[in-house]
């Protein structure tokens, strides 16, 4: 099992093609003020990089296939 860092909340989107895991992000995110998210999809960091952008949130990676994105 992966060591995952704590995080206000987390989404896990493995297993989902893009745009699943960052419109799950979205929705976490208008509840909390940080998500760790997963995901393996290889267009996840594109996807979830623009969203950040877009909202102007902050996103660190955490690990191959995590993110830890915060407002």
């Amino acid at each position: 099992m992966m060591n995952e860092p704590s995080a206000a909340a987390v989404v896990d989107a493995r297993g989902m093609r893009c745009p699943w895991p960052a419109l799950r992000l979205s929705r976490a995110m208008r509840a909390e003020s940080e998500v760790l998210l997963l995901a393996d999809d290889p267009q996840a960091a594109r996807e979830i990089a623009a969203l950040a952008a877009q909202h102007d949130w902050t996103v660190e990676t955490a690990g191959e296939g995590c993110w830890r994105v915060a407002r």
